[in-house]
């Protein structure tokens, strides 16, 4: 083989689970909740990853168009607020799936509330199988439940699906060791322990989401989803964002 001929880069893992936040297919500032370029950018990232040969789920927020928690606050009766925050997610799942397909990737809508017109009910067989041909499958309406947020159904779908990392990409570009906004002395961490989390109370997700990846040891790759090739170079092992392992 020539040496001209680049070998192609080895990932880190075989299958993820990509959490992503609603709130980060909203542009900054603007009225509108879901912002077709944004949508698009993120797409023609998961199609980088998907070349390297990972299979990929998706697992995605709602918080750009409604949070249930925000409402329940605010007087909405908390179990309607958080089905209306899972209804929200299916939007944003059905924009990031029209926007992959027209990059040319196969993609597949999973929904844990059944909404036969828009998308498949979640069914782990299926959702496996679509990704062993090669299909993207993003999973929506959170766990089905309320009171359990998006992190919760990324490390349940996780778990199910026999994922090797959760990819959390957020507005943030890791974990720090305070609030960096309000801290100008806070440092990130490279890559901190389970144990160290819980004790040092950082917010990493929520307890219910954190405490399945510990008992399933599922590691946690948070990072920042708007820098250029984030994701691809998350899923190749390169130094982005903070890894939450058991070790």
């Amino acid at each position: 083989m020539s040496d001209s001929i680049a070998a192609k880069p080895a990932p880190q893992y075989r299958r993820i689970v990509l959490k992503i936040s609603g709130e980060a297919l909203k542009e900054p500032g603007s009225m509108e909740s879901i912002s077709p370029q944004i949508v698009a950018q993120v797409a023609q990232q998961i199609k980088d990853v998907h070349s390297l040969g990972v299979e990929v789920a998706i697992v995605i927020g709602g918080g750009n168009i409604w949070r249930g928690l925000t409402a329940s606050h605010r007087g909405m009766e908390r179990t309607t607020a958080d089905y209306m925050g899972m209804l929200a997610t299916v939007i944003n799942g059905m924009a990031l799936q029209s926007a992959m397909e027209a990059i040319g990737i196969a993609t597949r809508v999973q929904t844990a509330i059944p909404i036969q017109s828009v998308a498949e009910p979640f069914i782990r067989r299926r959702a496996m199988r679509h990704m062993d041909l090669g299909r993207v499958v993003i999973f929506v309406a959170g766990t089905g439940n309320p009171f359990f947020s998006t992190d919760t159904a990324a490390a349940l779908r996780a778990s199910e699906i026999g994922a090797e990392a959760i990819l959390k990409a957020t507005k943030v570009d890791g974990i720090y060791t305070a609030d960096p906004k309000k801290d100008p002395t806070a440092t990130k961490y490279d890559r901190i322990t389970y144990s160290e989390a819980l004790s040092k109370r950082l917010q990493v997700m929520d307890s219910t989401a954190f405490t399945l990846c510990m008992d399933n040891r599922v590691p946690i790759l948070v990072f920042d989803l708007m820098t250029p090739n984030n994701i691809r170079n998350a899923v190749l092992g390169l130094p982005v964002g903070t890894l939450v392992t058991a070790e």
